[in-house]
C-alpha cells in the first residue's frame, strides 16, 4: 500500500504544479523537493504521472513555474555533484531528477522560444560564474557518469567518508570497459549499468533538439547541447567517448551460450549498449570541422569523439572495434537446434550506422576492415537484411544505409577481390540455391530486390549497380545462377517501352554493359558461365544495336505495353519470359520477405541523393609513383590481364551518361555542377522523376515526352563493340561445335569456352573506371533524418518523443 501513497503524493505534487497560476517561489524547497524524493522508483511511473498535455499546459499558461521546475531539477543534480554524491538517497534523488528532466524536456525543445532558455545562466549564480543551465546539466551527468559506487565501480577503500571528491576525479581511470585504449574490464554491476542507462537516456533527450527543426534546417543546424559534450571544455570527452565504445563493442549477447539463459536472467547491459550506441552515432553525426558558430562567427571547437575516432591507429584496437560490430551484426542471423534459445538483440540500424561513421571518418579503419576476408562479416548480414526487407516499406531507410555501405566499400579494390571467396550459406535466405563465391551472393540477391522490392527502391537501382560495376573487374568467376541473373536484369531493362517510359531508364542498360565489358575485358578466363550466357541470350544484345529511334516506333512500344494493362508512368520492371519459366528453389528454412505489419510505425525519410552526386569517377589504374602509397596495392599482382597495357586515365572512353534531355550530361562533369546546389535528386513517387533542382516535384501527365533526337543521342553510345566482337567470334565456333557433335550438352560447350581464348581479337581493353563515394550534403541530411527516425521509433521504453510535435520527419502507420 505504501508505494500507492508515495505515487499519490507525487501525482498531488504535479496537480499542484500544473493548476496554479501564480509562479511558486524557487525558494520554496519544501514544495519543489516533493518531484525528486524517493517517492517514485522507476521512470515509467514518471512518464505515467506527468502527462504530456499537462507539461504543455504549464508551458502556456504559467511558464515561471515549468522554468523554476528544471532550475530547481538542474541545481539539485549540481549539489548532487558538490557532495559527491555518496549516499543511497542522493543517488535516487539524481535518478529521479533525471526521469523528470527525461520526461518534460522534449516538450520545451518542441517550442523554439525556449531554446535559448537552456543557455541562460541560473538565477542564483553570480556574475562572475554565470554559467548556461545546459553546460550545467552536461557537466553533472557527465560527472556522475563517472561516479563510484552509483555509476561505476569503486578503486579506493569503501565507505562514505573514504569517497573521492568528484570534482577532482579521473575519470580515465574509471573508463566502463576495457577494449580501445583502456586494458582493463571492470566487474560488471547490474545496478551501474541501470543508473547509466538513465543518465544517458536524458543525455540522448538534451541532444533531441535536432528533430524539432525541419529538415532543411536540420541539415546545417549547430546543436549546442552535443558541440558541448564534445568539446575540450568538457574534461570527460575522452573517457565518454571510449566508454560508450567500448561498451558497445564488447557486448556479447550471447555470454557462454547456455540455452535460454537470457529467459531466466534479466539484460541490464542490452538498454545500456542500445542508449551507448544511439548517443555515439549521434555526436559522430555532429561534425563542427569547417563550421562557423551563428551568434560571434568564430570556428567551433573540433567535435572531440570524430578527432578521438579518426585517430585511433593500431590493428588490436581495430580488430577489437570489428569484432564488436560483426559479433552484433550477426547475432540475429545465428541459427540454434533449440528453437529461440539464444538471445537476440536488434542492434543493426544503428550498427550500421556506426559502421559507416567509423569508415568515413578512419579510413585507416576502412583500409583494415578489407585488408582481410573480414569484410564479409560485414557482408553477409547486410545484404541478408536487404533481402529480408525489401517487401517491406517500414524498412526503406535499412535498405538504403546497406546499400550505401556497400556503395563506399565496392570503391575500394580489395573489396572486389575479396568478394572471389567461396560462399557456404549459414544463414537461410530466399533466395535460389546456388553454389558459388560471395560475389554470387550480392548478384543473386541484388537481382531479388530490383525484380520484387517494394515501389519505393527504384532511386537505390542506380547504386545497386553501381556497386556491381565498381566490383566487376576482379570477379573471377560467376556462377550460372549469377549469369543468368545479370542477363535477365539487362533483358529487362532495355525492353523499348521500359528505356522510352522515363528520361533516366537507358542508364541502368550503360551500367550492365559497363560490368560485361569489366568481365569479358578483365576477367575472360574464369567467366565461360557468363560468356556462355550472353551467346544464349545474344538477340538481347542484338535488339540493343538496332533500338527504334522514330517517332512511330517509340509510339508504337508504348501503345503495345499500355494495350498489355503496363502503365508506362510507374516503373515497375517488365518480367521476362525466361525468368518466369525458371521454377527456383529457394534456400531450406528460409521465409519469404514479409510486407510491414499494418500499423508498424516508419519515419518518412529525405530523397535519395542522386547517384552522380554522391560518387566521383577515379581510374584504377594509378600512375606508377603513386602505387607505394596505396598501402596494400604494391607487389600485388593485377588481377586481370591487360591492366599493364592501360594507363589511360581518360574518362573519354568510358560512354558519357546522358542527361535527361538528351544533351550529354556527363557524370563527372554534372558531379561539378551538384556540387554549386543544384542537386539532382531522384524523387521516391510512383512516377519516379529526376529533378534539377532537387525539390520533389511528381511527372505531370505530357511534361516529359520520349523523342526520336533524344534516344538518338544515347543509343550511338552504348558500349557495345566488345560484346558484339565476342559474339562474331565465338557464336560461329560454339554453332559448328553443335553441328559437328549433335551436342545438346551444355557442358561440353561450356569446357570449350573454358578453354578458349579472346587475345588479339578485341578491342584494346578500356581503362577501369570506379565511381568512389564522395561525401556530399544530400547523403549527410539523409543520414540525419534517418538516424533519429530510428532512435525516435526504438525509444518506446519509456516513449520519450512520442505526442510531441517533431518536424525533422513524420510519423506515419504502415
Amino acid at each position: 500500500m505504501g508505494n500507492a501513497d508515495t505515487k499519490l503524493n507525487f501525482r498531488k505534487a504535479v496537480v499542484q504544479l500544473t493548476s496554479k497560476s501564480q509562479p511558486i517561489e524557487a525558494a520554496d524547497d519544501i514544495f519543489w523537493d516533493q518531484f525528486w524524493s524517493e517517492n517514485v522508483t522507476n521512470v515509467q511511473d514518471v512518464f505515467a504521472l506527468v502527462p504530456g498535455a499537462e507539461i504543455r499546459a504549464l508551458r502556456e499558461e504559467s511558464p515561471n513555474n515549468l522554468a523554476t521546475l528544471v532550475y530547481k531539477a538542474v541545481e539539485k543534480l549540481v549539489k548532487i555533484v558538490d557532495n559527491s554524491c555518496r549516499t543511497q538517497r542522493e543517488q535516487q534523488t539524481a535518478l529521479n531528477c533525471a526521469r523528470l528532466l527525461t520526461r518534460v524536456l522534449p516538450y520545451m525543445l518542441e517550442e523554439p522560444e525556449w531554446h535559448g532558455f537552456f543557455w541562460s545562466s541560473l538565477p542564483a549564480a553570480s556574475e562572475n560564474e554565470s554559467v548556461p543551465l545546459a553546460q550545467s546539466l552536461i557537466n553533472a551527468i557527465c560527472d556522475l557518469l563517472f561516479c563510484p559506487d552509483f555509476t561505476v565501480v569503486s578503486t579506493k577503500r569503501s565507505g562514505p567518508e573514504r569517497a573521492e571528491e568528484l570534482s577532482s576525479l579521473d575519470s580515465c581511470e574509471y573508463i566502463w570497459a576495457g577494449g580501445v585504449g583502456f586494458a582493463r574490464s571492470p566487474p560488471r554491476n547490474a545496478a551501474h549499468e541501470a543508473a547509466r542507462t538513465e543518465l544517458l537516456r536524458l543525455l540522448l533527450t538534451c541532444f533531441s533538439e535536432t528533430i524539432y527543426k525541419p529538415a532543411q534546417q536540420a541539415a546545417t543546424h549547430h546543436n549546442k547541447w552535443i558541440a558541448y559534450l564534445t568539446s575540450p571544455d568538457n574534461r570527460h570527452a575522452l573517457p565518454l567517448f571510449t566508454s560508450l565504445l567500448n561498451t558497445v563493442c564488447s557486448y556479447d549477447p550471447v555470454g557462454l551460450g547456455l540455452p535460454y539463459n537470457h529467459l531466466l536472467f534479466a539484460d541490464t547491459l542490452e538498454p545500456l549498449v542500445e542508449v551507448a550506441l544511439q548517443i555515439l552515432i549521434v555526436t559522430l553525426d555532429h561534425d563542427t570541422s569547417n563550421v562557423v558558430n551563428e551568434d560571434s562567427d568564430e570556428s567551433l571547437p573540433d567535435n572531440l569523439f570524430i578527432n578521438y575516432l579518426s585517430r585511433i591507429h593500431r590493428d588490436e584496437d581495430f580488430q577489437f572495434a570489428l569484432r564488436g560490430v560483426t559479433r552484433l551484426l550477426n547475432n540475429p542471423l545465428a541459427q540454434t537446434y533449440l528453437p529461440n534459445s539464444a538471445k537476440k538483440v536488434n542492434l543493426h540500424q544503428e550498427l550500421l550506422v556506426l559502421f559507416w561513421k567509423m569508415c568515413d571518418y578512419n579510413k585507416k579503419f576502412m583500409y583494415y576492415v578489407l585488408k582481410s576476408s573480414d569484410v564479409l562479416e560485414v557482408l553477409v548480414p547486410i545484404l541478408y537484411h536487404l533481402n529480408d526487407s525489401r517487401a517491406d516499406q517500414s524498412r526503406v531507410g535499412l535498405m538504403h544505409i546497406g546499400v550505401f555501405i556497400l556503395l563506399l566499400l565496392s570503391g575500394e579494390r580489395n573489396f572486389g577481390v575479396r568478394l572471389n571467396k567461396p560462399y557456404t550459406a549459414t544463414v537461410p535466405m530466399d533466395i535460389p540455391v546456388f553454389t558459388g563465391t560471395h560475389a554470387d551472393l550480392v548478384v543473386v540477391v541484388f537481382h531479388k530486390i530490383i525484380t520484387t522490392g517494394h515501389q519505393r527502391l527504384q532511386p537505390l537501382f542506380d547504386c545497386l549497380l553501381t556497386v556491381l560495376v565498381n566490383v566487376s573487374p576482379y570477379l573471377k568467376t560467376l556462377s550460372m545462377v549469377a549469369s543468368t541473373k545479370l542477363l535477365h536484369l539487362l533483358e529487362a531493362f532495355s525492353t523499348p517501352w521500359f528505356l522510352f517510359s522515363q528520361p533516366h531508364h537507358h542508364h541502368l542498360v550503360f551500367f550492365l554493359l559497363e560490368m560485361f565489358n569489366n568481365m569479358i575485358q578483365y576477367q575472360f578466363d574464369g567467366n565461360s558461365n557468363l560468356v556462355y550466357t550472353i551467346i544464349r541470350k545474344r538477340a538481347v544484345f542484338h535488339n540493343l544495336a538496332n533500338l527504334p529511334h522514330e517517332h512511330t516506333a517509340i509510339a508504337r512500344s508504348l501503345a503495345a505495353a499500355r494495350g498489355k494493362g503496363i502503365q508506362t508512368t510507374t516503373t515497375s520492371l517488365p518480367r521476362s519470359r525466361s525468368a518466369e519459366s525458371v521454377a527456383e528453389t529457394p534456400m531450406e528454412g528460409s521465409r519469404p520477405a514479409q510486407p510491414a505489419e499494418p500499423g508498424t510505425l516508419k519515419a518518412t525519410l529525405p530523397d535519395t541523393p542522386a547517384i552522380a552526386a554522391m560518387t566521383e569517377r577515379e581510374s584504377a589504374h594509378p600512375p606508377p609513383q603513386s602505387i607505394d602509397k596505396e598501402g596494400g596495392e604494391k607487389g600485388e599482382k593485377g588481377e586481370g590481364r591487360g591492366e599493364s597495357e592501360v594507363r589511360d586515365t581518360r574518362d573519354a572512353l568510358l560512354p558519357p551518361r546522358c542527361g535527361p534531355d538528351g544533351e550529354d550530361g556527363q557524370d563527372a562533369a554534372s558531379t561539378k555542377s551538384d556540387d554549386d546546389g543544384s542537386r539532382r535528386t531522384v524523387n521516391h513517387r510512383d512516377s519516379i522523376t529526376v529533378s534539377s533542382d532537387g525539390k520533389s516535384r511528381e511527372a505531370p501527365p505530357g511534361e516529359w515526352r520520349p523523342t526520336g533526337e533524344w534516344v538518338s543521342s544515347w543509343r550511338g553510345k552504348l558500349p557495345l563493340q566488345t560484346i558484339m566482337r565476342l559474339l562474331q567470334v565465338l557464336v560461329p565456333q560454339v554453332e559448328k561445335i553443335c553441328i559437328d557433335k549433335g551436342l545438346t550438352d551444355e557442358s561440353e560447350i561450356l569446357r570449350f569456352l573454358q578453354h578458349g581464348t579472346l587475345v588479339g581479337l578485341l578491342p584494346v581493353p578500356h581503362p577501369i573506371l570506379i565511381r568512389k563515394y564522395q561525401a556530399n550534403a544530400g547523403t549527410a541530411a539523409w543520414f540525419r533524418t534517418y538516424l533519429w527516425g530510428v532512435i525516435y521509433i526504438r525509444n518506446v521504453d519509456p516513449p520519450i518523443w512520442y505526442d510531441t510535435d517533431v518536424k525533422l520527419f513524420e510519423i506515419q502507420r504502415v
